[in-house]
């Protein structure tokens, strides 16, 4: 492993993943297993939903509040991921004319202003799910609270705006270059 020393015991102190790896691996895979069982959920919800609706002529009860509720959870849960393997939508029209020390700034830039915004907006979230705790809101047809649906996304939009701070000292691997052809 890059910048391990050859310790004396044979290497295994550099095949320990730091905790920085450990929290990345638990995020990544965490996350992941949840979004994909969300989204699972979601398509069982809505082909029950269309399979009731057009053969039955009864729709689930609910199932657009359940589709609007997972909808939220899975958008939410994927914006940590999304952020930790910078996959956002990055316009590199001047890259190519651009020195690499100029790209690392607005590298930085970037993470600073992307961990500054969704740190507010997860401020105002949890400020929002408090609120909703507070007045017990519900869905209109099932009555499933909303409360933590409201903590999950402010969780998650914080997480987020972490991952984006620490992300500023860490500088993005090459891109590959692309072809002309």
């Amino acid at each position: 492993m890059p910048g391990c020393a050859a310790p004396s015991d044979g290497g295994a102190a550099c095949d320990r993943a730091t905790p920085v790896k450990r929290f990345d691996t638990v995020l990544q895979q965490g996350l992941g297993l949840a979004s994909a069982i969300v989204l699972f959920a979601m398509m069982w919800v809505t082909a029950i939903d269309v399979a009731g609706r057009y053969l039955f002529n009864k729709p689930l009860p609910g199932g657009f509040e359940l589709t609007e509720l997972m909808l939220a959870a899975l958008i939410y849960c994927g914006l940590p991921l999304v952020s930790a393997r910078r996959d956002h939508i990055v316009i590199d029209t001047l890259e190519s004319v651009m020195s690499s020390g100029l790209k690392r700034v607005l590298d930085i830039a970037a993470e600073v202003i992307c961990a500054v915004t969704l740190g507010g907006v997860g401020y105002l979230l949890f400020r929002r799910a408090a609120r909703v705790a507070e007045y017990g809101d519900t869905t209109a047809v099932l009555k499933l609270p909303l409360t933590p649906v409201v903590y999950l996304m402010a969780s998650m939009i914080t997480i987020a705006a972490l991952i984006h701070l620490a992300l500023i000292f860490v500088p993005p691997a090459p891109r590959p270059s692309k072809s002309s052809a």
